[in-house]
């Protein structure tokens, strides 16, 4: 095996050699420069699951050898000097709710167990065409409507920081996969927060664009699929990585209008790859909120997320303000807006043909009495939240929060039924991220730091109505000044090195 020598401006983990440390950025450079195969690349990610993934259980399906055949395909082309796509045999995994051609696509359910799509989601097109090598489908809890990584139909992806913790969902095993190098992007979905929520517990980094930004099809959009067609108002695909630098990337190759989308927009306004060039956030104005004014917040967290944004005040010459937002609490509508959203016939008749196989809580949502005026009374709480964040915002350019109120629980849970000794509502743990789902707005959760017990906590970074292009500025310029890429879990530190397993 090949190693490749670490690059100082990036760090690269326990040796500074493996393969499975490098950014994508880097490696797509060196595959593109044949400084390193594709092949070897592939062949060092597939050695990393499978030393690793036998406990954490990231993967739900691994392409193993369609994986090897197409990083081939890219070393020939290389090697007859053609020209390859911008991920140029760069490895990544896929969210087992993103529709894949001839892969399995359970999404966690029963229902789905012998699911084959005939067709790609259109970011996995945009993957294929780029170059990229498909490692294989990631963890979700069933078809998404839950926070947590449990499912009825496969193992219980685990948090690599504490393997007794959850890694959250809904793109869990995502999350555990560039947490760990088994993957260096990532694709995950974030209806009410699933790329946010394990980007946090997991200490990654995760983006979740303007809505419309990712186009989506046949995902949330294809009437066929009860429960997959469900989330089309409130989902964004959004990438998963170890940098700031790797989203962007990634960004560059999924995002764009398509036909098949009625809410995609265009993205002529946003330079990806430009965002994290020298980043400079001097005289921006920062609202920062702990808790919006009515959600209790797990003591640790604040005490890093507090610390983190005074690094927008300090070291990034940011104006930072702490507000009380004013918002009204919008939680106690939203799953009214899911369901709305969704094939409520079609999901009660899978219930009626599965529902002793699928998961309890789902099962009690769908079949819940919901009526017109519940459908009704969400859809005036949504307007009022956007009308809301608006004027806020007119004031600011960025709002840092914490990303959740918890740092990873115990494994068997919903969430957490204290938070700073006080009872929680259900759900109040993500109150800070599905409000922005509601309201379409870009929102990012970086790495922020550690609880005293070593486990990860994100500060969210949200941006104006189409400012994504701040939001990731922001998110590189806090990197720089706290970098966080050089941290791994204690199970990478032990595993073999590459070519010892």
């Amino acid at each position: 095996m090949t190693l490749v020598p670490p690059s100082p401006a990036h760090p690269t983990g326990r040796t500074g050699t493996e393969l499975t440390a490098l950014p994508a950025t880097v490696l797509a450079r060196l595959i593109r420069d044949r400084e390193v195969s594709a092949a070897e690349v592939t062949a060092a990610a597939l050695d990393r699951v499978r030393v690793l993934d036998g406990d954490l259980h990231a993967f739900v399906e691994l392409t193993a050898a369609e994986a090897r055949s197409r990083a081939a395909e890219i070393d020939a082309a290389l090697a007859r000097g053609e020209e390859v796509g911008v991920l140029a045999g760069v490895p990544v995994a896929i969210k087992d709710l993103i529709a894949t051609r001839g892969i399995p696509t359970r999404s966690g359910s029963p229902a789905y167990a012998t699911f084959v799509p005939d067709e790609d989601d259109i970011v996995v097109e945009r993957l294929r065409a780029a170059d990229a090598v498909i490692l294989g489908k990631t963890t979700v809890p069933e078809l998404g409507f839950s926070a947590v990584a449990q499912n009825p139909v496969s193992p219980t992806a685990r948090n690599p920081w504490d393997p007794t913790r959850t890694p959250g969902g809904s793109s869990a095993g995502s999350g555990v996969a560039v947490a760990t190098g088994m993957a260096p992007l990532a694709l995950g979905s974030d209806g009410g927060g699933s790329v946010r929520i394990p980007a946090s517990l997991c200490g990654v980094y995760g983006l979740k664009a303007s809505m419309g930004r990712v186009p989506l099809y046949p995902g949330c959009r294809d009437e066929r699929y009860p429960g997959m067609s469900s989330w089309e108002s409130l989902e964004h695909i959004g990438p998963m990585t170890r940098t700031v630098d790797d989203a962007a990337l990634l960004m560059s190759v999924i995002a764009g209008p398509d036909p098949r989308d009625r809410h995609s927009i265009p993205t002529a306004d946003v330079d990806w790859l430009a965002t994290t060039v020298g980043p400079d956030l001097t005289g921006l104005r920062v609202a920062y909120t702990a808790d919006f004014g009515y959600l209790p917040v797990d003591p640790a967290v604040r005490r890093v997320v507090d610390a983190a944004a005074r690094v927008f005040a300090d070291r990034l010459g940011c104006a930072v303000e702490e507000v009380d937002p004013g918002f009204t609490d919008p939680q106690a509508h939203f799953w009214a807006m899911v369901l709305n959203d969704s094939d409520l016939d079609g999901m009660r008749a899978m219930v009626a043909e599965h529902g002793t196989r699928m998961s309890p809580h789902l099962v009690e949502l769908v079949m819940r009495p919901w009526t017109a005026e519940d459908f009704s009374r969400a859809q005036t709480a949504r307007k009022r939240l956007v009308n809301q964040m608006w004027r806020f915002m007119s004031d600011y350019d960025l709002l840092l929060t914490p990303t959740l109120a918890v740092p990873a629980f115990p494994i068997g849970f919903q969430g957490p039924d204290l938070i700073d000794d006080r009872l929680t509502s259900p759900g109040s743990w993500l109150g800070f991220l599905n409000p922005f789902n509601m309201t379409g707005q870009p929102a990012a959760s970086v790495p922020a730091g550690f609880t005293e017990h070593g486990l990860p906590v994100g500060l969210q970074i949200v941006g104006r109505h189409l400012a994504d292009a701040s939001v990731l500025t922001a998110s590189a310029a806090f990197e720089a000044a706290a970098p966080w890429a050089s941290a791994w879990p204690a199970c990478v530190d032990a595993a073999p090195a590459i070519g010892e397993a």
